[in-house]
């Protein structure tokens, strides 16, 4: 597998809409593999195609709890509030204060083109609404309340 290189905010790739997967190639299956190599290398909990460079409606996330590849991803449910700090692998450094839903239903299609939906809260509802919204050209800075602030990420070891 490949490391990616995370496109950063300013780049135009990261403004486009992404266009449907129709059928899973073999490129499809790297791409999605690839991802998640990079997202866990950047210590990332999500990564969406067009943060790759790839406008393909395809996201991976992982926030402890396994993988999760989101092919043609739609929200169909959302409910509840939370606000809270957010961050993006295209703007290392930077986190902001978001308001989200709490919990998220979403219907996508896995590396098999079988769909399934899914449920989350807090933090998997962050990261599907996050994630999603790169596939149609928006960053969470567009939603940041108040302004960013600078962030620095203390190593697991404890002192």
């Amino acid at each position: 597998m490949a490391l990616r290189t995370i496109r950063i905010q300013g780049d135009p790739v990261l403004t486009k809409k992404c266009r449907e997967i129709t059928e899973i190639t073999p490129k499809i299956r790297e791409l999605a593999e690839d991802m998640l190599d990079t997202m866990y290398e950047a210590n990332g909990v999500g990564l969406a195609g067009p943060q790759v460079g790839v406008l393909k409606r395809i996201v991976v996330i992982d926030i402890g709890e396994g993988p999760v590849v989101m092919i043609n991803p739609v929200i169909l449910e959302t409910s509840g509030a939370q606000t809270g700090d957010e961050g993006c692998l295209s703007l290392p450094g930077k986190a902001g204060t978001v308001t989200r839903p709490n919990y998220v239903k979403a219907r996508a299609f896995d590396l098999d083109m079988e769909e399934y939906e899914i449920e989350g809260t807090e933090l998997m509802a962050r990261a599907i609404c996050h994630e999603l919204d790169h596939l149609d050209g928006h960053m969470y800075t567009e939603k940041v309340e108040g302004p960013l602030h600078e962030v620095t990420y203390e190593s697991d070891e404890e002192e």
